[in-house]
């Protein structure tokens, strides 16, 4: 092999990592398929969960938005926009989530209902027993 053949065969070499590498970095990773299960409690007599005793109301915990809504029933999705992961809120108006950085909505279960959100929330299962809460899933 000359110089010339070996000269081109490295720059060839080092173009394909290039491109591996800035391929791989350029990929958009999904909030909502990277979620984690869940598994907690809330004490809802503690202060920091009081907004869940008011239909409308709504918390951020372990990851998780947990909101109560104006029907009384408890719902828990994942609290990133599965977009850009910008923390979603709960509109109690709407019924709905709703992320303020580009105007994704997602429907009380986390199904996506405008985008530019790419996929939906993960939502989790929640039971009233007392004044705990228990979300999981």
């Amino acid at each position: 092999m000359d110089r010339k053949e070996f000269l081109s065969m490295l720059g060839l070499g080092a173009a394909t990592a290039v491109l591996v590498t800035c391929t791989q970095a350029c990929k958009k990773s999904n909030p909502a398929s990277t979620a984690p299960s869940v598994d907690f409690t809330l004490n809802l007599n503690d202060a920091a969960n009081a907004p869940l005793k008011t239909n409308g109301g709504y918390i951020y915990s372990n990851g998780v938005i947990v909101a109560r809504s104006v029907s009384g029933a408890y719902l828990a999705v994942s609290q990133a926009c599965t977009h850009q992961g910008v923390s979603v809120q709960y509109q109690a108006s709407q019924n709905d989530f709703y992320c303020n950085a580009h105007g994704s909505s997602f429907s009380t279960n986390g199904a996506v209902t405008g985008g530019p959100a790419p996929s939906n929330l993960k939502s989790y299962n929640t039971a009233l027993s007392g004044s705990s809460l228990h979300v999981w899933g």
